[in-house]
């Protein structure tokens, strides 16, 4: 069985730093696209960033720039989160995704989902 799974999350105050880590299993994916999303409580599931299978291409939401920064590890077969300055409206369960294209994963259109990770900004 196919599976993504994120690590990382946990309890930081406003203005720190977390990393985040998206492992699959299963399989490889290598040469997939892969991004981060998140859901707040009561807030619909929302797009962060992507990357396509070589970092070639990259998108972001004008929320994180300058703070958050995607990259992966083809060797690790893992995608990365790096998560800077963040304050309370970063608080959310942060999903990674996989899929062929990068905009198949920005448009929260792909295949592949994990289970999510609980990021929790104390201001």
């Amino acid at each position: 069985q196919v599976q993504l799974v994120e690590s990382g999350g946990g309890l930081v105050q406003a203005g720190g730093s977390l990393r985040l880590s998206c492992a699959p299993s299963g399989r490889t994916f290598n040469t997939y696209a892969m991004g981060w999303f998140r859901q707040a409580p009561g807030k619909e599931r929302e797009f962060v960033a992507a990357t396509s299978w070589n970092g070639g291409t990259t998108f972001s939401a004008e929320s994180v720039k300058g703070r958050f920064t995607i990259s992966r590890g083809n060797a690790e077969n893992t995608v990365y989160l790096q998560m800077n300055s963040l304050n309370a409206k970063d608080t959310a369960v942060y999903y990674c995704a996989a899929d062929l294209t990068v905009r198949t994963v920005r448009d929260a259109e792909a295949a592949y989902w994990g289970q999510g990770t609980q990021v929790t900004v104390s201001s």
